[in-house]
């Protein structure tokens, strides 16, 4: 399984999110860092990464040819000019577009408000990505497994 994580500026979100990733999955998924600018890829490859891309060609280039089987970030990176700036309109556009699960971490900023997550930590939001992820690796182990008519 491959999970593209999305962050920009420190990756502060994306680097911790890299690090709970790999200590939980270990070697059974692939973590892609794509970071908006070099400090932000740097730091999640420095936390647990395989391969990192940066910057808009390499982001678009990367989810363009290898669709991951799910993309990481916060609420930025869905729209033109969020994460102070970084995410340009080719990096939401395909993000939005990608035919992959979307695990948005809702960050009330901006005037956004998203219903059920007021009272929820980062911790929590990352727990449940977790969990979901988990759920996927075994349905995926499942039919790997399961004979073939």
């Amino acid at each position: 399984m491959v999970i593209a994580v999305l962050d920009g500026q420190g990756a502060g979100i994306g680097r911790e999110f890299v690090k709970k990733l790999k200590k939980e999955f270990e070697d059974k998924i692939k973590v892609v860092a794509l970071g908006t600018n070099k400090v932000a890829m740097q730091n999640m490859l420095k936390n647990g990464a395989d391969v990192g891309y940066c910057g808009e060609e390499e982001i678009v280039y990367f989810l363009t040819n290898f669709v991951p089987d799910a993309i990481v970030g916060p609420i930025g990176i869905l729209t033109c000019g969020g994460i102070g700036g970084e995410i340009t309109a080719k990096i939401a556009q395909i993000v939005f577009s990608l035919e992959c699960k979307k695990y948005i971490i809702p960050l009330n900023l901006h005037g956004i408000f998203i219903p059920g997550t007021l009272n929820l930590s980062i911790k929590e939001i990352f727990n449940q990505i977790i969990e979901d992820i988990a759920l996927s690796i075994k349905k995926e182990d499942r039919s790997l497994s399961s004979p073939s008519s």
